[in-house]
């Protein structure tokens, strides 16, 4: 058995014989009966009629240890994921002390957070009782504050039996059944990042061989964890300017009630939607999609979605103008990126609807009678030409229908091709239940769960999902 496995059945390993849960005699080079210290040591006595048995078992546990940490680190490394790698830490550690349970707590230094608390063995209750135990009183309690010698490991070898200890602490560990602890931090030399402790049931002290290999173990995961903490930063704060991106509320006009969806890909992607006033009771109806991810995307899209908005206000009963515009706006910010769009003039007391689109999915529109998407004709997006133009449409929906304008990403995260996707959102679209299809946010949950029955999380992440519904009374 490999320390992989081990470490998949939270088997303890390497632990002394005063440690109560069971181990194995051997995983990946730790040997419990053997222990071998990291200083040089004379040969025992005996051995002197073989002086190089000594060194090549000792040559022979080093290559082992090094095997045990490879094996480790190429897991971790394998995680994209904080939330990944946080479990992973906290397993690999259980295996290479022999502990069988443990928690980690991230708690960033600069106090930009995120902060996240996970267990191993531990319910959520387990925890609770835990945080229960005041800040500072636990052994390992001062070691995420980054008090002098809060950077070096720390072991409680017995909890219950240290009459030193916050009486809370002694009580919570008696509760939970855990007698000793091995705390480790998680630093760069940027600062601290949190704490990873792993509990034993009887009092217990990890021992030195295995000490020094999570000690190494530690100041790999805790560069790899800074990654992907800084990773994650950066997603959040893309997430919070596409969300300043968006209309904060829909219009509310008369003849047409409006709901849109949006799901963001993880590396924030460029699709967008947009629902305007114009004069004269008009309504301005927008989706585009921009090439790319990223920062970059999301910046792209935000000067799209303003230009778009001033062009409608200006000439918004000529989609067609609009769009054009809008092709010269990208042509001269971004030379080297294509877009889609789609823009609609509506008119709700007439349930009159013109509009245009540039190398875009045509709407759909769903009703009693009738279920069928727009015919838009050809165009060619953004950007692609040095002149664009395409025709208009004009259609006029009928009382109690909805007409759906949707982002490609809603097809690609299907993973058919796009004739199967079409096919697929068709079918959820008639398959709408005749008590929702008055409320517009209901008929777009019910085809985003139809179309994607695994979750807007599963199928191609790297799509986004933009979905805009307007039902004619």
């Amino acid at each position: 058995m490999g320390v992989c496995d081990a470490i998949r059945h939270n088997a303890p390993v390497g632990k002394p014989t005063a440690m109560s849960a069971p181990h194995l005699p051997k995983v990946a080079g730790i040997d419990p009966m053997v222990p071998v210290s990291t200083d040089s040591a004379a040969p025992p006595e005996g051995a002197l009629s073989a002086p190089g048995a000594f060194i090549q078992d000792r040559l022979a546990g080093w290559v082992s240890d090094l095997t045990t940490l490879h094996e480790l680190t190429e897991r971790l490394a394998a995680t994209s994921a904080l939330d990944g790698a946080l479990r992973e830490i906290l397993d690999a550690g259980a295996a290479l002390v022999g502990a069988g349970r443990g928690l980690l707590a991230l708690e960033p230094a600069d106090d930009r957070g995120p902060c996240r608390t996970i267990g191993l063995g531990l319910t959520h209750a387990d925890l609770g009782h835990i945080e229960t135990v005041p800040h500072g009183s636990a052994p390992y309690g001062r070691l995420p504050d980054g008090h002098p010698g809060a950077d070096a490991p720390l072991a409680s070898p017995d909890i219950l039996g240290d009459t030193a200890l916050d009486p809370r602490c002694r009580e919570v560990a008696a509760r939970l059944g855990h007698a000793a602890s091995y705390a480790l931090p998680l630093a760069t030399g940027a600062g601290r990042l949190g704490v990873a402790v792993w509990l034993y049931d009887e009092p217990a002290r990890p021992l030195e061989r295995q000490c020094h290999l999570v000690g190494v173990y530690g100041r790999y995961a805790a560069e790899h964890l800074a990654r992907l903490l800084e990773l994650e930063r950066v997603r959040a704060d893309a997430a919070v300017i596409a969300e300043e991106l968006f209309p904060h509320r829909l219009p509310r006009l008369p003849g047409v009630r409006l709901a849109a969806r949006r799901r963001a890909a993880p590396g924030g992607g460029g699709d967008w939607y947009d629902a305007l006033p114009l004069p004269d009771n008009a309504l301005g109806l927008a989706v585009g999609s921009v090439g790319g991810s990223g920062p970059t995307a999301l910046a792209a899209m935000g000067r799209l979605r303003a230009g778009l908005r001033a062009y409608a206000v200006m000439e918004g009963e000529d989609p067609v103008a609009v769009l054009s515009d809008l092709e010269l706006l990208l042509r001269l910010t971004e030379p080297s990126r294509a877009a889609t769009a789609l823009y609609a003039y509506c008119e709700p007391d007439r349930r009159s609807i013109v509009l245009a689109g540039a190398g875009h999915t045509p709407p759909l529109v769903i009703g009693d009678r009738r279920t069928e998407f727009v015919e838009t004709g050809l165009s060619a997006p953004l950007g692609m030409l040095s002149c664009w133009e395409a025709p208009s449409v004009e259609f006029t929906p009928r009382a109690g229908e909805t007409v759906l304008l949707y982002t490609d990403g809603l097809l690609r995260r299907t993973g058919d091709s796009m004739d199967r996707a079409y096919a697929r959102l068709h079918a959820a679209a008639a398959g709408v239940p005749k008590a929702v299809r008055q409320d517009p946010g209901a008929v777009a949950d019910h085809i985003l769960h139809s179309v994607l029955p695994e979750g807007t999380d599963r199928g191609d992440g790297g799509e986004d999902v933009v979905v805009l519904a307007a039902r004619f009374d």
